[in-house]
């Protein structure tokens, strides 16, 4: 596959920059709400993550963010809004759908957008970045591609591989930058800058208040998870605000 200079965006990017993509402009301006839990958590059941997507469709979200191919089954079938499907395996390096067989995979859920490593590494199975994205477009035409990024450098990259959507997701995690305490705005102001591509805003962003932001700095979309759709941290955050552990917590000592 030959490889794309970053000004020369792909077809497909190209709708999407001119608002062509009707999947994309379902998402313009709005927020994507992330419904994942944690493996060994009381909410890690497909059926309670379809129910949360639900919920935050209903409360507004014009998009569902979700792992793990069970868990995208069900909500593909129950919400109206556009579907970003990723596939986690493992917890070090490339995990976010590592390989272009978990791509695939996830692509046939019914997920509209697959959201894979978008960073610079090296992926389990051997290929670039270019390639996954080529393997994934030959297996399951129509498919937009989302890549997490950590850098600058990796959206000019995957930029450059023929994605469809850049996402701030992986800055802090990869070393490359700082972890910030809200969205890494900076990122966001160096990659809205020279993007061709839509730019989601993704990454502890945690109040209202910080999605406003990102979406001052130019975010095509904002992806809240935490805040939303985990219990256990959002409690977490209480129990500090009002001193001490909670009950729970010293029944479990």
């Amino acid at each position: 596959m030959t490889e794309q200079s970053s000004s020369q965006p792909s077809t497909q990017a190209q709708g999407a920059t001119a608002g062509g993509h009707p999947v994309l402009e379902r998402l313009r301006g709005g927020l994507i709400a992330s419904a994942q839990a944690y493996p060994g958590e009381p909410m890690r059941d497909p059926r309670t993550m379809d129910q949360v997507a639900q919920a935050c469709v209903a409360g507004g979200a014009v998009g569902i963010r979700a792992q793990g191919l069970a868990d995208l089954a069900l909500i593909c079938q129950h919400v109206d809004v556009p579907v970003i499907g990723l596939w986690k395996d493992g917890h070090d390096g490339v995990f976010i759908t590592p390989t272009l067989t978990h791509a695939i995979a996830v692509a046939a859920t019914g997920s509209q957008i697959v959201a894979l490593d978008g960073t610079r590494r090296p992926r389990p199975d051997g290929l670039t970045l270019a390639q996954t994205v080529e393997g994934l477009r030959a297996a399951r035409p129509g498919t937009l591609i989302m890549a997490d990024c950590g850098s600058a450098d990796d959206a000019r990259a995957a930029q450059d591989a023929g994605v469809d959507i850049l996402g701030t997701t992986l800055a802090g995690y990869t070393g490359e930058r700082p972890k910030t305490d809200g969205p890494d705005l900076e990122l966001v102001d160096e990659i809205v800058g020279f993007a061709c591509l839509p730019l989601v805003v993704e990454g502890r962003v945690h109040t209202p208040a910080q999605a406003a932001s990102a979406m001052e700095h130019g975010a095509f979309a904002v992806v809240v998870g935490t805040a939303i759709t985990h219990p256990t941290t959002i409690a977490s955050w209480f129990v500090s605000a009002v001193g001490g552990a909670g009950r729970g917590s010293e029944g479990a000592a």
